[in-house]
């Protein structure tokens, strides 16, 4: 009886082993191939991904250039100390731009200006440049970022034309800011974007001055481009719109494999 038992255990297991080592094998096999098709989805790749595939070679090489947005910009060397050392003709820009708002969401908006941040903490790769032209600066970044991060920062800088049309923020110096923020438009680049102009006004050393940024973020997939430009003399819009006009095929040729062409000096 005993090995009589022991056979049809052995007979019950392996014909177990053999259902279930076919499925995980075909499940395994099927998967696959799915999981490469949803990455030519338009819908459903950029949402599905929870991560990237962008590297830091492939972030640089989607930068822009001067040749893509014209006029006599020029690209400077660390830009990532602008956000503590920004000084547009006689104004430090960093500290006008360094105060508290009441409102978290609008905190949270000043506090990314001519920073890294504007999208959250990238997760991944990340690249920066910079330029400037006479009392403008642009600064521009390409970066990789979860998912859920990603989604909630395009839904937060959609929501800031209502929840921060207009708001004051209290500098170090105790003098008193008065912020709008209104929507711009973007070229229909990307799979979501988000344009949004930025106007502060206050005293600097018992001046008047007016700061006036555009802001942008053009998302493809779970990476990003986010442009901040403008200063002193107001925000160049059109300047805005090449920045993503040349920027978000770049970084779609990179994230397909590719390497951008040279953008051709003269470019319109």
């Amino acid at each position: 009886m005993a090995t009589a038992l022991a056979t049809g255990a052995l007979l019950l297991t392996a014909a177990c082993s053999d259902g279930d080592g076919g499925s995980a094998a075909e499940s395994e096999t099927a998967s696959t191939p799915a999981t490469q098709t949803t990455t030519t989805s338009p819908t459903t790749t950029p949402s599905a991904s929870p991560t990237s595939d962008l590297t830091e070679a492939g972030a640089r090489n989607a930068l822009i250039t001067e040749a893509d947005i014209e006029d006599y910009w020029n690209q400077v060397e660390n830009p990532q100390k602008w956000r503590d050392s920004l000084l547009i003709g006689e104004v430090d820009a960093a500290a006008f731009l360094s105060g508290k708002s009441e409102a978290a969401d609008c905190q949270r908006l000043i506090d990314s200006l001519y920073d890294e941040t504007l999208l959250g903490r990238p997760s991944g790769a990340s690249a920066l440049t910079g330029f400037e032209e006479g009392d403008s600066r642009l600064l521009y970044q390409v970066a990789a970022y979860q998912k859920n991060d990603l989604d909630d920062a395009m839904k937060w800088l959609k929501s800031l034309p209502e929840t921060c049309d207009q708001f004051t923020l209290t500098g170090g110096d105790g003098g008193k800011r008065t912020v709008q923020v209104v929507e711009a438009s973007l070229p229909a680049e990307g799979g979501a974007r988000q344009g949004l102009t930025v106007t502060v006004k206050g005293t600097s050393n018992g001046d008047p001055v007016t700061l006036t940024l555009d802001v942008a973020a053009v998302r493809i997939g779970t990476d990003a481009i986010t442009v901040t430009n403008g200063g002193l003399d107001g925000a160049n819009h059109d300047t805005t719109e090449a920045a993503v006009g040349q920027g978000t095929p770049r970084l779609e040729e990179v994230l397909a494999g590719r390497t951008p062409q040279t953008t051709p000096t003269g470019v319109e």
